[in-house]
């Protein structure tokens, strides 16, 4: 059971988050998405060779007529929106330590599919307008992920990057990019017991934000925490994880730039949700499939949703 917690992905979700419409930030959204890195799963490899990890993510939110949020160079009240992404990601562990740390790099691209109806404010008045658009977003690169083990402990650095890969065009309500770059330098610990089963861990990073050039646009900071409680149980050959994940979103500094039509327009959410793993090992390779409710309970300044997570990962 030790050996399997060698399985990482970073699933930096965050690759996704290009594609939904509902953080703080510029579109409601920035590149951060509730419940990416959570669990043990999602942990920096400490076996070296090579990380696989489709993954899938829905979600489904809408904010108050009253509420509007600056999305593509407009004002849109009454936000619903919808959100589909697959995303494949791939991992490399060196051989080579690096500063005593299991040292990886990783990549994560994804294609997107969006609906977003909304209420827009223009010179005429107030018009109904529902965008759709499916493509490829921003893509998610990952040049630095460190993973110190001790025992049943293990301590990670990552630096996720966020390249404007993906289609963004001002005036229109669904883009699958979000056209700036964020820098996300993320610290975690995990502790996991091969002997009893009990295993947590906790991700904390704090996202900084290029300004978007055609909507002169920029999206403040966010500070943000994701962590996890499971307890494995040995079924058939591998392991059944029963467990919780939880989220804290919080921006701690406000848009700018002459785009910020609503000003600081900060925002705040957190949430909490049940998760199911499934853990298969073997001497050669490692599967695990995992799957994630994450409902939102309460927000500021962002539509309200849930988010439905379905990983899978190889390692070999």
């Amino acid at each position: 059971m030790k050996s399997t917690f060698a399985i990482r992905t970073y699933t930096l979700v965050a690759i996704i988050v290009t594609t939904l419409p509902m953080q703080a930030e510029e579109g409601g959204t920035g590149h951060y998405v509730p419940g990416g890195a959570a669990t043990l799963i999602d942990l920096p490899p400490t076996k070296a060779g090579w990380v696989i990890e489709p993954i899938y993510l829905h979600y489904e939110g809408d904010a108050f007529v009253f509420r509007p949020i600056p999305v593509g160079g407009l004002l849109a009240g009454g936000l619903d929106a919808t959100s589909d992404a697959f995303i494949l990601g791939g991992v490399y562990t060196f051989e080579e330590e690096v500063l005593g740390a299991h040292y990886s790099v990783a990549a994560y691209a994804p294609y997107v599919w969006m609906q977003v109806d909304a209420s827009i404010t223009t010179p005429l008045g107030t018009l109904h307008r529902s965008d759709s658009e499916d493509g490829f977003g921003d893509m998610t690169l990952v040049p630095v992920m460190m993973a110190w083990k001790k025992d049943y402990w293990q301590f990670n650095a990552m630096l996720p990057i966020y390249a404007p890969t993906g289609d963004y065009e001002t005036g229109r309500l669904a883009n699958t990019g979000l056209n700036y770059w964020t820098f996300d330098p993320t610290l975690g610990v995990s502790y996991n017991n091969s002997k009893n089963g009990f295993n947590c861990a906790i991700f904390t990073g704090i996202t900084l934000n290029t300004e978007n050039n055609d909507t002169n646009y920029q999206s403040g900071s966010v500070w943000h925490l994701d962590a996890s409680v499971q307890q494995l149980l040995p079924v058939g050959k591998g392991f059944l994880g029963v467990g919780a994940n939880a989220f804290v979103y919080d921006q701690v500094t406000g848009d700018g730039g002459s785009g910020a039509k609503l000003g600081g327009f900060e925002a705040r959410t957190l949430g909490v949700g049940p998760t199911l793993t499934y853990i298969l090992p073997s001497e050669q390779t490692n599967l695990v499939v995992e799957a994630r409710w994450l409902p939102e309970l309460t927000t500021k300044n962002r539509t309200q949703g849930d988010f439905f997570w379905l990983k899978f990962v190889c390692q070999f």
